[in-house]
């Protein structure tokens, strides 16, 4: 059977200084083991993939008109010193395409590069978790959700993770082949291809850099007594406040107010003592200071987006 020209999906990578490089190859022996693959009766579909250098980007670096889609991918990077400065040349570049009709991907820190195009304004997209403060802050006009793993939002696609590469490389696959192809590439390379989310992995990191003293002494003091029963009016009292105040100075410091930050702080709790005892979740629900072990799953499930048997089946020890 001949592949038909009009069929194939150009997958251009984009190398960044800083870049990722087992992301880039990762992505590359992806695409290559799925052309590899037996393809479903009557598909003809091929990936071609290119890897351009950033700085040497031009009109050349693109696919005429009807010779099949095309994808960006900005891959993700272990250094800040490139994504998190303006990169005009790169963003203009990057505009002409999409216009063009070229389908923009990041993963993790690649959004920023992204995100400095205009493009995702008012628009849902993904980043690392650790990344998501600092992205929100630099691009408020985006609407950042960094529980997801991944987002498909038609003509852009953020994945979240440093390893989320693998989850764009399999849902362009079933994009652009079929949902058939990924689910026997994800066989091939032993990866899960069910939904996921990354607040799986979410780690509770409260802000301690802020500079209001009388904040971190109140962070120190919920760090300490988090399963004890706490009111907002004694720990105002505590530390001299009214609670109004408190409220404001407290939400300015960490981004929480002071209820959403001791649930986080106990679900963070909750998540060590799943993932390294065999304590059942009643008795981790009451070390922790819920008495109510029902509104306890809840909150969980909520925070995490797992019940407390799943994340256990998942991150414990035994697992």
């Amino acid at each position: 059977m001949t592949i038909s020209s009009s069929k194939v999906t150009h997958i251009e990578i984009i190398q960044y200084p800083g870049v990722m490089r087992s992301a880039t190859e990762g992505l590359r022996e992806l695409f290559e083991l799925a052309n590899s693959l037996k393809h479903e009766p009557n598909t003809k579909v091929l990936f071609e993939v290119v890897v351009h250098q950033s700085h040497e980007l031009s009109e050349e670096n693109e696919i005429k008109e009807n010779k099949g889609s095309r994808v960006i991918i900005l891959p993700p990077c272990l250094s800040d010193e490139y994504y998190s400065r303006e990169q005009e040349q790169l963003s203009l570049w990057l505009q002409k395409q999409h216009a063009q009709g070229a389908l923009l991907c990041s993963v993790c820190a690649g959004a920023f590069i992204l995100a400095q195009t205009g493009l995702l304004d008012q628009r849902s997209a993904t980043t690392h978790w650790m990344l998501s403060d600092s992205f929100a802050k630099r691009f408020p006009k985006i609407h950042l959700d960094d529980n997801k793993i991944l987002i498909n939002d038609g003509d852009l696609i953020t994945a979240g993770g440093l390893m989320a590469w693998l989850d764009l490389g399999l849902e362009l696959v079933a994009q652009f082949a079929s949902p058939t192809l990924m689910r026997q590439l994800g066989k091939r390379l032993v990866v899960d291809t069910g939904p996921r989310e990354q607040r799986y992995y979410r780690c509770f990191m409260p802000r301690l850099d802020h500079g209001d003293r009388v904040i971190l002494k109140c962070q120190h003091d919920l760090q300490r007594n988090y399963s004890k029963h706490l009111t907002m009016k004694a720990l105002a009292e505590d530390h001299h406040l009214t609670e109004r105040t408190l409220l404001r100075r407290f939400v300015n410091a960490t981004g929480l107010k002071p209820k959403e930050y001791l649930q986080q702080l106990r679900i963070s709790k909750a998540c060590e003592a799943l993932e390294n005892t065999q304590d059942t979740v009643e008795i981790i629900a009451q070390s922790i200071g819920y008495e109510d072990v029902s509104a306890f799953r809840k909150i969980f499930i909520k925070t995490t987006g797992l019940t407390p048997r799943e994340f256990r089946s998942r991150f414990g020890r035994d697992a």
